[in-house]
């Protein structure tokens, strides 16, 4: 963990206030994958992106390949040879994690039937479970449905992070650990944003796969 801390302060001084809270949602993440549990993120505009994004370092392999244990391979190889072979040569190993922002007919209908408010909130209630995580991603801290997602999160037992701006807004309430960056402004923040959670994938693919 602390050789990609050190880079992450080394290339970006000004997020060094925030090592111990990074530190904090390592390890709450790694306990949650530990357990079975999964990740679930929300954001909206920019922040959708880096939701979309962290999945996407999560799921596959992001600094390594990640490649099938020797078990598992077996089990493909078994259930068929040729395709299997395929299968274990190509298949990397996943850290579960879903973007809530993906699912366009359920968020519009929800939106359009009930609230837009609760579009992120609704699929905590749907997906979530106790020992789950969800990321909640705001550079104000105040964006309502990132925020009613959070307390849904809670209310059924999850753990929450939030990623935010200098200020925290109301996330900081809602959240177990929260990464507060510097920044003037939304680029400036959501600019830092991305070094963090390239960070946060970073070591969590180093603890899982690299052994």
């Amino acid at each position: 963990m602390m050789d990609w801390i050190k880079r992450l302060k080394d290339v970006y001084p000004e997020l060094a206030d925030c090592e111990k809270d990074i530190q904090n949602a390592i390890l709450l993440l790694s306990q949650c994958f530990k357990t079975g549990g999964k990740l679930l993120v929300c954001g909206n505009g920019g922040s959708a992106a880096d939701s979309e994004h962290i999945v996407g370092e999560l799921m596959k392999g992001y600094m390594s390949k990640r490649l099938l244990t020797e078990t598992i391979r077996q089990k493909f190889l078994t259930a068929n040879d040729q395709e299997g072979l395929f299968l274990a040569d190509h298949l990397q190993g996943a850290l579960p994690a879903i973007s809530l922002v993906s699912q366009s007919s359920l968020i519009s209908a929800f939106a359009n039937d009930v609230s837009a408010d609760l579009v992120f909130a609704q699929q905590v209630y749907g997906y979530g479970q106790p020992g789950d995580v969800l990321l909640g991603i705001s550079t104000s801290g105040n964006a309502k449905n990132v925020n009613y997602a959070l307390q849904t999160a809670r209310a059924i037992g999850m753990k929450t992070i939030g990623l935010g701006g200098p200020d925290g807004g109301k996330m900081k309430d809602y959240s177990d650990v929260i990464i507060l960056v510097p920044g003037e402004s939304t680029p400036a923040i959501q600019e830092r944003h991305l070094p963090v959670y390239h960070t946060i994938c970073a070591v969590l693919e180093q603890e899982f796969f690299e052994s």
